[in-house]
């Protein structure tokens, strides 16, 4: 059954990690593009790009509450149910979508926690302003999205999510670079390109479930829904803290570009590329660990306990091993990596000084990863919740700014990077028995 396991989660892994891979790599072409830019507009991608993933995070959170209920639903035979959780899904993003393009548009309260030069407030602000109008079909395609990786279909996201790339890219390079739209834009243009992509995605989204084997066989788009409050109140009680977790995890690394810039925009930019590359390994245990909740859902629906707990080692081993191995490569290529960033000397010498960091860390950050998606596929969200909030934010954020500055012996942007390693360590360490309580509690619940 282990090795069945294994197999399942690879196969069903594989397609989402190149789908994630694809929607992170758009964050990596702003980064390789801007840094052969200036400094200056890599250092306000590197503060908007991380306000905006934040809010995107939080919201998406919220939204994948989708995929653990159409995981039970399916597992337990319930079929004709999962259109209704789509469209509720669909109906909440359209709310949602209403406060974040607000605060994307106005961005002062979280600008001003941050001593940043005029010039670069100035790029950040144009930045996040552009992408706000990107904010609607993010969040749809994304619900999209839980709902195919929930029924084990997510193969034709994952081929828009690879031409999404390439087409990024082109435009980003053309955009920002090289003048299409009449003078190079900068940061300006990568934010131009990730509008246009984000609408292209979801609108070939939404085509791909109306006419497509799922739409065939789940119809998810007739007998349309209005809004259903108890339908809601589901999706909140799951999906509320799985996005304060989300927003959590992922400040806890975005907002060290803001709080370290008062170090100058070459620390800032050094931190970019770092964290760049930290995304991007993350994308591994995070695809194992969307396709281990996906299938403990379908066995919990099914109650077949045996195949959740076997599902479950699969998922953890996996990600531990692939996850330390990636850490290994990454130390042993940075320099390479970081050279096709930038071309600045400085920021090269800022961004080899973290990466130790990041090798050291995938271990416990795969664990805690797999733990927490897990506890989502058994409808335990609150206490995972307040877990992070103490390690990423009590330990990362605050612990990192302690070492970054009032350490005896301040350690500069590296002390965050400590911190987060210290909390991903701390995260694993109470996630895991927290989730061999709960599969315990299920097995022994007739």
């Amino acid at each position: 059954m282990f090795r069945a396991a294994a197999r399942g989660l690879i196969a069903h892994a594989l397609p989402i990690l190149i789908a994630q891979l694809s929607s992170i790599g758009m964050m990596v072409v702003d980064t390789a593009v801007l840094g052969h830019v200036s400094s200056l507009d890599l250092a306000a991608v590197a503060i908007g790009g991380g306000i905006h993933v934040s809010v995107v995070f939080a919201l998406v959170g919220i939204l994948q509450a989708v995929s653990p209920v159409v995981a039970h639903l399916h597992g337990a035979g319930r079929d004709d149910e999962v259109a209704g959780v789509l469209q509720q899904g669909f109906w909440l993003a359209m709310l949602l979508a209403v406060p974040g393009i607000l605060f994307l548009t106005h961005p002062g309260a979280v600008l001003g926690m941050a001593d940043m030069d005029a010039a670069v407030d100035a790029k950040v602000r144009e930045y996040l302003s552009l992408l706000a109008w990107s904010l609607p079909a993010a969040l749809f395609y994304r619900t999209f999205w839980a709902f195919c990786n929930a029924l084990g279909k997510p193969r034709v996201l994952m081929g828009i999510g690879l031409f999404s790339l390439a087409l990024h890219a082109l435009l980003a390079w053309g955009f920002a670079l090289q003048g299409w739209l009449g003078a190079p834009l900068g940061v300006a243009g990568c934010a131009l390109s990730n509008i246009l992509i984000g609408w292209l995605a979801c609108i070939s989204g939404a085509a791909y479930l109306a006419f497509g084997p799922l739409g065939r066989r789940y119809r998810p788009f007739s007998n349309w829904q209005s809004p259903n409050w108890a339908a809601w109140r589901e999706l909140l009680r799951i999906g509320v803290p799985m996005g304060l977790s989300n927003l959590v995890e992922i400040t806890s690394f975005t907002l060290i570009a803001l709080f370290v810039a008062s170090l100058g925009a070459t620390v800032v930019a050094g931190h970019r590329i770092v964290a760049n590359l930290s995304a991007l390994i993350y994308m591994m245990p995070l695809s194992l660990g969307i396709a281990t909740m996906v299938a403990v859902g379908q066995a919990v629906g099914a109650h077949d306990a045996a195949r959740a707990r076997a599902t479950i080692r699969a998922g953890l081993i996996l990600a531990g091993a692939s996850s330390s191995v990636v850490g290994l490569l990454l130390w042993l290529s940075a320099e390479p990596l970081v050279a096709a960033y930038t071309d600045d000397p400085a920021v090269r010498a800022v961004a080899l000084s973290l990466i130790i960091y990041v090798a050291i860390y995938q271990f416990f950050d795969a664990l805690q990863t797999i733990a927490g998606h897990v506890l989502r596929a058994y409808r335990v969200t609150f206490v995972p919740m307040l877990v992070q909030i103490f390690c990423f934010w009590g330990i990362g954020l605050l612990g990192g700014a302690w070492l970054c500055y009032r350490w005896s012996t301040p350690l500069g942007v590296a002390g965050f990077w400590l911190g987060a390693a210290l909390s991903l360590l701390l995260a694993a360490a109470m996630l895991l028995p927290l989730l061999r309580k709960v599969m315990l509690a299920s097995e022994s619940t007739p």
